[in-house]
C-alpha cells in the first residue's frame, strides 16, 4: 500500500468504531520521506512523502477506509531527561546539546535527547539534573535561528532574550 500524505491525527479526528492498526516507528524514522514498514497486523506500507517533509508524530493517521484506520505510534526509546532549574540553565543546556549537533526534544518543561553516554557524563559533571528514562520523543525543539527581519523567532532565541532580560 502506498502512503503519500497524512490525513489527520487521532486526537482530533472522528474514528467511529473503526479499530486502529498501528504503524510503529522509531523516533529517527518519523522524519523520513521514504520508508517501508509493516503495521502491527502485518499490512505492508510504502511511505513516500516526496512533496513535503513527513514530520510524522504520535497518532498521525496515514490511511483510512470504512473498516480501519492506520495511525503512527512513536516507540519509546532510552533518552536523557534534563530538568533545568531556570531559563539560564535551559539556554546553557540547549547550547551544550546543540554544540554536539544532537536532536533535541521538549516535554513538560524537560529537555529530551536520545541517550548519548558521553553527553550524559558531561551534563552530569557540569551539575545538570539528568536522568535516563524510556520516553517517546514527540516534540522536536526547533533550534535554528529565524532569518533576519522575520518575526517568527526560534525558541532558542526567545530563551536567550528572556535570560538576558532577567539580569
Amino acid at each position: 500500500m502506498l502512503i503519500q500524505k497524512k490525513i489527520g491525527n487521532i486526537e482530533v479526528y472522528e474514528l467511529g468504531n473503526r479499530p486502529i492498526d498501528w504503524l510503529q516507528l522509531e523516533w529517527f524514522e518519523a522524519g523520513k520521506r521514504i520508508l517501508r514498514r509493516k503495521t502491527q497486523s502485518g499490512k505492508e506500507l510504502a511511505l513516500k512523502f516526496l512533496a513535503e517533509h513527513s514530520g510524522l508524530t504520535q497518532g498521525d493517521i496515514i490511511y483510512e477506509d470504512e473498516l480501519l484506520v492506520i495511525a503512527i505510534e512513536i516507540l519509546p526509546c532510552e533518552c536523557m531527561v534534563i530538568k533545568p532549574v531556570d531559563m539560564f540553565e535551559m539556554a546553557s543546556a540547549c547550547y551544550e546539546i546543540g554544540n554536539k549537533h544532537l536532536p533535541l526534544y521538549f516535554d513538560a518543561n524537560c529537555l529530551l535527547v536520545p541517550l548519548e553516554m558521553p553527553l550524559y557524563k558531561l551534563l552530569t559533571v557540569q551539575g545538570y539534573a539528568v536522568s535516563i528514562e524510556n520516553r517517546r520523543l514527540l516534540r522536536p525543539l526547533k533550534t535554528t535561528v529565524a532569518p533576519h527581519g522575520n518575526e517568527n523567532e526560534s525558541l532558542f532565541t526567545r530563551i536567550m532574550k528572556m535570560t538576558h532580560s532577567n539580569e
